[in-house]
């Protein structure tokens, strides 16, 4: 009796164990399941991450890149090195595109912003094949190039509004005409109570780029009408600008993007013209419709030789036209309008494929 007590209880402990190793191994499984969702949803929204994380960095590479407007020319590693010369005043436009054009073809032009006069005089020597101009082409230079046997084509970039600035501190210079200029920068009035009578009885320091800028130049014709001008004249417009910002009693002139880029330090004078008596002041609009008295177009002369003969040069020249509007809005200055900008492109020649 007892041994078969025994032997049922001992079968019954038995199926206790059975059980709860069933019932273990179960939970087990269930837990690897689990996991294995858990790991396999992880893994899903990883993939999913990964793909928008591809998708949001090729959109930004997209925002990023593609920018400049394509050119249909090419380039050629055996071609000259391009090298360019000239005005401070069209220098930022040029770099900027120099750089844009450098990165996107791997090409090395390069550019200097010595002035106008420096420009041509590089074009004529043959050490540049662009010169870039804040003025048009003067005759003795013109000649000088004929001489060299150098042909040549003018293309319009871009216009600028010559800026005359003065101290923010100066608190009466509001507008100034054209004969007003002319007497402070022929020195024929060193006070400003000289220039008008309630102006105070304080000095003027004129201040404006030397002669090897085509801006001396443009005011020297506009303003001056060719009988020089006066002043502390300097061949850095940085310091012309540094000048006037020193100087409470100072007045300088400089292009439109040298306001631009430190009007919170100038104070811009708005001018009336010989042939009105209205004054109007430097601005974006006024630039563009020539309103502004002393808007002027800004230039890029090329050798003809270069542009048929170097097909890397006749690339970059497609670039700068194609890309100088943005080039121009993003420096500062007025671009040319769409029908303008296909004129320029026409002169390109049609290269031999």
């Amino acid at each position: 009796m007892k041994k078969n007590f025994f032997l049922a209880a001992l079968l019954m402990s038995l199926m206790f164990i059975l059980a709860a190793c069933s019932d273990s191994g179960s939970e087990e499984d269930t837990g690897s399941e689990d996991a294995s969702t858990e790991e396999g949803t992880e893994s899903e929204g990883t993939e999913e991450s990964t793909e928008e994380s591809t998708e949001e960095d090729t959109e930004d590479e997209s925002a990023e890149g593609g920018s400049s407007a394509e050119v249909t020319g090419t380039v050629n590693e055996d071609d000259e090195q391009i090298a360019g010369e000239g005005s401070s005043t069209v220098f930022p436009i040029l770099n900027l595109l120099v750089e844009d054009f450098n990165a996107d073809h791997g090409v090395a032009v390069e550019l200097g912003g010595n002035g106008t006069g420096s420009g041509f005089s590089a074009l004529i020597e043959g050490s540049a094949q662009f010169a870039n101009a804040s003025r048009g082409i003067e005759q003795e230079e013109i000649d000088a190039l004929e001489e060299a046997g150098i042909e040549w084509t003018e293309f319009l970039v871009a216009t600028d509004g010559l800026t005359v600035a003065v101290n923010p501190a100066n608190d009466f210079v509001e507008d100034l005409t054209f004969e007003e200029l002319k007497m402070i920068y022929s020195g024929e009035a060193t006070n400003w109570s000289d220039v008008r009578e309630d102006f105070p009885e304080e000095p003027i320091t004129a201040y404006g780029p030397d002669q090897s800028h085509g801006t001396h130049d443009f005011f020297n014709e506009e303003v001056m009408e060719e009988e020089g001008v006066q002043g502390q004249l300097i061949q850095d417009t940085n310091q012309v600008v540094s000048s006037v910002v020193g100087d409470e009693n100072a007045i300088g002139f400089f292009g439109y993007s040298f306001y631009q880029e430190n009007q919170d330090s100038l104070k811009a004078v708005s001018i009336s013209g010989p042939d009105s008596e209205e004054a109007v002041e430097p601005s974006f609009e006024n630039v563009m419709d020539f309103s502004y008295p002393l808007s002027r177009p800004l230039y890029v002369y090329a050798d003809n030789a270069a542009l048929e003969e170097n097909e890397t040069f006749h690339t970059f020249m497609e670039f700068t036209l194609k890309n100088s509007q943005s080039a121009a809005e993003e420096v500062g200055y007025v671009p040319l309008e769409d029908a303008a900008l296909e004129e320029e492109l026409a002169k390109l020649p049609n290269l031999e494929q």
